[in-house]
Formats: C-alpha cells, sequence, structure tokens
C-alpha cells in the first residue's frame, strides 16, 4: 500500500511563493515519477509537473513554466512544488501522484494523495 501526504497549502496574497511537499511511502519511492495536478473550483483535475525517478527529467504544463520548480529527495521519499509569482487563478486542491510514466495523464498515475489547498487572494 502507498500513502502519498502532501503538505505546506495555505492562504497566500497574489505574488508570494509556496513549497508544497509531497511525503511517501509503502513503495520503492526513488523507482518511480512523481507528478503534481490540480483541481481547481468547478473544474477537472490538471497537469501540473512531473519529475522522473531520477530526478533528471522534468516536465511542467505551460501555465506554469518559469513560475514552478518539481525537485525531489529520495533520501527523504519527498518531491517538492516550488510555487512562485502565485496568482489568483494557482489557487486549487494540488494533489501529489505516483506513476511507472512519464505522463501528463491522470488516469496513469496509481496513487494519489489527498491533496492540500492553496487559495492565491488577488
Amino acid at each position: 500500500q502507498v500513502q502519498l501526504v502532501e503538505s505546506g497549502g495555505g492562504l497566500v496574497q497574489a505574488g508570494d511563493s509556496l513549497r508544497l511537499s509531497c511525503a511517501a511511502s509503502g513503495r520503492t519511492f526513488s523507482s518511480y515519477v512523481m507528478g503534481w495536478f490540480r483541481q481547481a473550483p468547478g473544474k477537472e483535475r490538471e497537469f501540473v509537473s512531473y519529475l522522473t525517478s531520477n530526478g533528471g527529467s522534468t516536465y511542467y504544463a505551460d501555465s506554469v513554466k518559469g513560475r514552478f520548480t518539481i525537485s525531489r529527495d529520495n533520501a527523504k521519499n519527498t518531491v517538492y512544488l516550488q510555487m512562485n509569482s502565485l496568482q489568483f487563478k494557482n489557487t486549487a486542491v494540488y494533489y501529489c501522484a505516483i506513476s511507472s510514466s512519464r505522463t501528463r495523464v491522470a488516469g496513469l498515475y496509481d496513487y494519489w494523495g489527498q491533496g492540500t489547498r492553496v487559495t492565491v487572494s488577488s
């Protein structure tokens, strides 16, 4: 059984930064792709970023390129999402997930965390 626990969300003002964390347990964390997704109120869940098992390759949604950075610490079984220059439209519940594939498709992620809420005030 894999468990993913996100943390770091909160209420911030536009232009602020936040760092989300996702701690994994129950699986060899370092062997898998880790992804971040988000779901804004009334919208479908959307891809944000993923990072390969060794951290050598990343992929970002166009909407976050240059502002968000994904990273991982395999020794701590943790993946991070540094979010800078936050905008009102970034308000959402952010989820981390684990996959065997380099993919932006949510359905190809096998396990999900419970999410952490990020609210950006304008």
